[in-house]
């Protein structure tokens, strides 16, 4: 079941951009998930199953990534940009648009794999399908049409990406081709409960007593349509939690009775970030779409999952995104 449609001819293009080159440096967004890890691994699998010169970078300051990913082989994988990048083909998998990514392109050729509604096109090809699950069911896709075969580790690399983004298949993204991708890479050899316990088990003690301050600091205004927590330096430190250990808490907000719009700000807790926020939103369902809220404050994402960093105070912030709700839900 492949891509078709207006998508059929950059599919095209990207494949033919493969195939002929011979170089490749592959990049994601900044704080990557599941599916930018699950893409990065499968694209790099791919491309050294056709022979290419290519590495993985990501920036330094991403780690520690997040534990729920410890057990990837990032293999030729670099935190420095190498040097002969212009006789690169840049590959951005699952990234929206370039301010997402601290690498400067400079004169090199891009090609732009994504499944963001909102992506920029700022690619030499744009191969950006929003009826996609998730970027990782793009590259299953274009492995298919290089006839590259499925190995374990790709496989399991991509179903990560295919897990996250959809919520465990409980999304509205998830269509009929995640469910067709998913059996293949079970057939592939993907161990479906290894993968659970190694993302959503063997939880960090510190992670635990996060989530446990963030739901004392639940907050609902305007009836609970705007379910709300934060989270400050304050509650890292004197949990020992880091950063990355925020996942997954904003699907508890999601989950509250009458709630349109969850969102989760946490205080970025490196030493040159204080007083910077990180806000994270849910949408439970189609009648707001997070994206354009995240999107008024320089950040961006799907319909009803995206984020944007901010220097709001609180009381700013509240007020914010009051009113962002309320924009589209009461016109």
């Amino acid at each position: 079941m492949t891509i078709t449609g207006t998508d059929a001819a950059t599919r095209d293009e990207v494949l033919s951009a493969l195939r002929e080159g011979e170089r490749f440096l592959l990049v994601t967004h900044e704080n990557p998930d599941g599916d930018a890890l699950g893409s990065l691994v499968a694209t790099q699998g791919v491309l050294r199953a056709l022979g290419k010169d290519s590495v993985m970078f990501i920036a330094p300051e991403e780690f520690p990534l997040p534990y729920e990913y410890a057990f990837f082989a990032f293999d030729g994988l670099v935190s420095e940009i190498p040097a002969d990048l212009t006789r690169r083909t840049i590959v951005f998998l699952d990234c929206g648009n370039l301010d997402r990514n601290a690498v400067e392109v400079g004169d090199a050729p891009i090609v732009n794999v994504d499944h963001h509604h909102d992506n920029t096109r700022f690619g030499t090809i744009n191969h950006v399908d929003v009826g996609a699950s998730c970027t990782a069911e793009i590259v299953w896709d274009l492995m298919s049409g290089l006839d590259v075969a499925l190995t374990a580790q790709i496989a399991e690399a991509l179903y990560v990406g295919l897990v996250t983004d959809t919520g465990r298949f409980m999304y509205e993204n998830t269509g009929p081709r995640a469910h067709v991708m998913a059996a293949d890479l079970i057939e592939a050899g993907v161990d479906v409960h290894e993968i659970y316990r190694r993302l959503y088990e063997g939880v960090p003690e510190p992670k635990l007593a996060l989530l446990t301050r963030a739901l004392a600091q639940v907050e609902r205004f305007d009836g609970g349509r705007l379910t709300m927590a934060r989270l400050t330096r304050q509650d890292f430190e004197q949990t020992g939690a880091e950063e990355s250990y925020t996942e997954g808490i904003i699907d508890h907000l999601r989950a509250v009775q009458g709630t349109k719009v969850a969102a989760l700000a946490r205080e970025l807790t490196g030493a040159d970030r204080r007083g910077a926020a990180k806000v994270s939103l849910r949408a439970t369902d189609g009648d707001v779409d997070v994206s354009l809220i995240a999107r008024a404050q320089h950040g961006g994402g799907h319909r009803q999952a995206a984020g944007f960093a901010t220097e709001m105070a609180p009381g700013e912030l509240v007020a914010f995104l009051r009113q962002a709700v309320s924009d589209q839900l009461d016109g």
